[in-house]
C-alpha cells in the first residue's frame, strides 16, 4: 500500500525526519516547493493529516484552492495535482509525456476535476512537473 512514510498523527513531520525519509530526492522536493513559492508568492504551505490510511502530507496552496500536493515516501516522494477540464485540454496539447496524459485522460473525474500522481524518484521528471505547474496555475 502506498502511504506517507510519516503515518503516526502525532509525529509532525520536520525538516531533520523529512531529509533523512527522502534522502537523495530531499533536493528535489525544495526545489519544488521554491518553484511553485516564485511563480506565486501569495502561496500556503501546510502538513496536512487526512488519516490513518494515507499519513502526513504537505500542500501549497493559494486562496482558492490546492496547487499541488507533495507526498512523502521512503526514498522518494510523490507529487499530486488535480486539474480541471481547461487545465486537462491545455496538458492534453503539452509536450507533456504520453504517459502523464494517458494518467490524466483515465483519472475518475470529480467535481474539483481529474486527480493524477506521479513519483519523484530522480531528476528526470521535475521539468515535465514545472509544466503541470506553470499549466494549473493558469486555470
Amino acid at each position: 500500500m502506498d502511504k506517507s512514510c510519516f503515518p503516526d498523527k502525532d509525529s509532525f513531520p520536520d525538516e531533520t525526519k523529512l531529509s533523512g525519509f527522502l534522502e537523495n530526492t530531499y533536493h528535489l522536493w525544495h526545489s519544488l516547493k521554491t518553484y511553485v513559492n516564485q511563480k506565486n508568492p501569495d502561496t500556503k504551505e501546510e502538513w496536512s493529516f487526512p488519516g490513518e490510511k494515507y499519513g502526513w502530507s504537505f500542500r501549497i496552496k493559494d486562496k482558492k484552492r490546492a496547487i499541488i500536493y507533495l507526498l512523502p515516501r521512503e526514498k522518494y516522494f510523490r507529487v499530486a495535482f488535480v486539474f480541471g477540464q481547461k487545465a486537462t485540454d491545455r496538458i492534453m496539447k503539452s509536450k507533456i509525456p504520453e504517459t502523464i496524459k494517458a494518467e490524466l485522460q483515465e483519472a475518475k473525474v470529480y467535481a474539483e476535476g481529474r486527480g493524477i500522481r506521479i513519483d519523484v524518484k530522480d531528476e528526470t521528471i521535475i521539468q515535465d512537473i514545472k509544466e503541470l505547474i506553470d499549466i494549473k496555475l493558469v486555470f
